[in-house]
């Protein structure tokens, strides 16, 4: 698919009006391949270099949860201006970053991620006053496990769903819709490296195995504009992206200095401590990602 035509890097008011009736948009080019490939190897020694380290955490909750907070790459490249250019287009010119993680698909693996709804968990309730940005650092296509969206499900409210706690599923707690989405309804967003997507909270959506010989490595960032607020947990963070704060509704932060730096990583804890109030609410089980340390 030939990637969407920016008005100097921004979303023209067609593009807008694409989103806002499609609950998503793509594929959206921010970086060309060599710099996505530059930016998948400082990843991928990251990875080598931290995966035996003595953390508090297993590496991967910091790579799926807040990774912003400890890794300067995600935070760089949650906090780049050609990203929050196109971002802004959706949410107005303040921006704050809420989450940012790492979804890799190791390559012939069978995990998926079910179909769901992003604001069913975040104890923001159906607030538009969010985006994900879907940036591909490896090939997305169908046969790696690319996203798949169904268009204009953003329309409906936040929707019945279950918690599988399946093996296969990525998410969290294996969350996904209680019915079954028929797949011609389903709109697959490939992907090439440097290439992003955008979808709303409410845009239902999920991913298939990937059945490639290359891992599939996406980064999405949940980009919020002040006005959200959390009504589950007691107090939520986010860092500044762009413009400024005039709700405070979330406590703000800085990047963090160097990779898992001390400070980081009792921020990282804190943060984590009080988002699991909203992202393991109801569960019937104890959602791994946001356990207590040591458990």
């Amino acid at each position: 698919m030939t990637a969407l035509a920016l008005a100097a890097g921004q979303l023209d008011t067609g593009l807008q009006d694409r989103y806002w009736q499609d609950g998503f948009l793509h594929p959206i080019t921010v970086m060309d391949a060599a710099e996505a490939a530059a930016i998948r190897s400082e990843f991928e020694t990251l990875e080598a270099e931290w995966r035996a380290a003595d953390l508090p955490l297993p590496l991967n909750s910091y790579l799926r949860v807040n990774a912003h907070c400890v890794l300067p790459l995600a935070a760089r490249l949650a906090l780049d201006p050609r990203v929050l250019d196109v971002v802004e287009g959706v949410l107005g010119p303040d921006l704050m970053v809420w989450s940012a993680e790492f979804f890799i698909k190791e390559p012939r693996t069978k995990h998926v991620v079910g179909m769901h709804q992003d604001l069913t968990y975040w104890g923001m309730g159906e607030t538009s006053d969010q985006v994900t940005a879907w940036i591909a650092l490896s090939p997305a296509t169908c046969a790696s496990g690319c996203m798949d969206f169904v268009r204009g499900s953003h329309k409906n409210p936040i929707l019945p769903h279950v918690d599988t706690f399946s093996e296969t599923n990525l998410l969290s707690r294996g969350q996904e819709i209680a019915v079954e989405v028929a797949e011609g309804d389903k709109t697959h967003i490939e992907l090439q490296p440097g290439q992003m997507s955008l979808h709303h909270g409410l845009t239902i959506h999920g991913s298939g195995p990937n059945g490639s010989d290359d891992r599939r490595i996406g980064f999405a960032i949940r980009y919020l504009n002040p006005n959200a607020r959390q009504e589950v947990a007691d107090r939520d963070y986010a860092m500044m992206a762009r413009g400024a704060d005039h709700s405070g509704n979330f406590l703000h932060y800085m990047p963090p200095r160097a990779p898992f730096h001390p400070q980081a990583l009792a921020l990282y804890d804190t943060i984590r401590r009080a988002q699991a109030k909203a992202l393991a609410q109801g569960a019937s089980k104890t959602v791994g990602l946001y356990a207590e340390q040591g458990t």
